[in-house]
């Protein structure tokens, strides 16, 4: 069961594993800096459909079947497909999951679905009863164009703080650890760690270690509003509650953010990120420009294509740059501890017209390597740090398991 650390974050014993990602785009995105990393790309923004709505579908239909293949796993072995988009009552996600078989639980939060669907999914399987959990979001720039702004045809404008929204999708295969929790298990093989602990630093005994991911911490967001009416400037409708979020969930795991590679919003976009720096400065008086990445400075770029103004945005934008960009780091050892936010603006079409202000949200999950031994990332991190090996802890596993198997591992060894 989950363990409330503080007022807001919620702490996994039994933290699921990602077992498959897959992430699909269109053309902006393939010529983006990530397009090398997409699963699939698709040139027609109608892939040879009638409609930009039943493009999206099968643009988050595609992900989805790539993250099963991917996972070697059948649909109907699959518990729970936790999923959202950006159409009105989410209908890309509905008319994507008809073929599946899969029950799902539809979301919406804007471009903070996939956040969310990390977040409860991870929620849904520590506590017990799903083995097999799909999380997914999806957007496409056609399309939401028509719902939230004018259609295409009409050869409307980019404002100068606008930002595009990403013709995209990403879903993650979350699957629940083996048998024993990864604590118990990970204590059992103490002794194992022990007697071979001069063996094991040898990096030879590294070449073929597989690096799992999980989610060890989640905070779901509050609603935050501070006024902004103007719906082409999402980034700065959004940075507080990214703001409020993100320390609230500093406050609570007791962490600077220098305890993470990186800190992750999705989507602010150059604006936005700004008044996020500016916004955590006064605060809290802290410093997370060196650590901060966003989405929609990473998907595209924003100096070359023109069309991205100061970034992407939409539900599949985050969700495609943490399938690809974010999981490759952390895979490859190069991050060990990442910090993902995902910010929504929760209007509507209707509710700029009639003067309403933008209420946003931001949820955020941690992800970080685990599984497979504590020697093994232990070692990897040591070939590149200068860090003594004793701190190298800080950072890869949740706290949890680093307090209960540093309590008795001898560090002489």
């Amino acid at each position: 069961m989950p363990i409330r650390k503080g007022k807001a974050v919620l702490h996994l014993e039994r933290p699921p594993q990602i077992r498959a990602r897959a992430a699909v785009g269109g053309n902006a995105e393939a010529a983006g800096p990530l397009g090398a990393s997409f699963d699939q790309l698709f040139p027609d923004p109608y892939m040879g459909l009638e409609t930009w709505e039943q493009a999206e579908s099968a643009l988050l239909k595609a992900a989805l079947e790539h993250a099963l293949r991917k996972g070697n796993i059948e649909s109907k072995d699959v518990d729970l497909l936790l999923c959202g988009d950006l159409l009105n009552q989410c209908t890309a996600t509905g008319f994507a999951a008809r073929d599946l078989g899969i029950p799902l639980a539809g979301l919406y939060g804007a471009c903070s679905t996939f956040a969310m669907a990390l977040a409860l999914g991870a929620l849904q399987m520590d506590g017990g009863g799903f083995s097999h959990i799909l999380a997914a979001a999806s957007s496409h720039f056609c399309a939401a164009e028509k719902q939230f702004r004018f259609p295409l045809e009409y050869g409307g404008q980019p404002q100068a703080a606008g930002q595009r929204t990403a013709t995209a999708a990403g879903a993650l295969l979350l699957e629940a650890p083996p048998e024993l929790s990864f604590i118990e298990k990970q204590l059992e093989r103490l002794g194992t760690i022990r007697e071979s602990a001069a063996e094991i630093r040898k990096p030879e005994a590294l070449a073929d270690t597989p690096i799992t991911v999980g989610i060890p911490n989640v905070i779901l967001g509050r609603v935050v509003d501070l006024g902004v009416k103007d719906s082409a400037e999402m980034g700065a409708a959004m940075a507080p509650a990214a703001c409020d979020t993100l320390l609230r969930f500093l406050a609570d795991t007791a962490t600077a953010p220098e305890a993470y590679d990186c800190i992750l919003t999705g989507d602010l976009g150059q604006v936005g990120s700004e008044l996020l720096y500016d916004l955590c400065m006064q605060e809290a008086h802290i410093d997370i420009r060196q650590v901060h990445k966003d989405g929609g400075t990473l998907l595209y770029d924003i100096e070359t294509q023109a069309e991205a103004g100061v970034g992407g945005s939409g539900a599949g934008c985050s969700a495609a740059v943490v399938c690809t960009y974010v999981l490759q780091q952390l895979e490859a050892a190069r991050w060990t501890r990442v910090l993902f936010l995902g910010t929504g603006a929760l209007l509507s079409a209707i509710s700029p017209l009639q003067g309403q202000t933008i209420p946003c949200i931001c949820h955020g999950v941690e992800l970080a390597p685990f599984a497979d031994g504590k020697h093994r990332i232990r070692h990897r991190l040591a070939e590149t740090s200068d860090t003594p090996q004793e701190d190298l802890m800080t950072g890869v596993w949740h706290e949890a398991l680093k307090n209960k198997l540093l309590g008795t591992f001898d560090k002489n060894t």
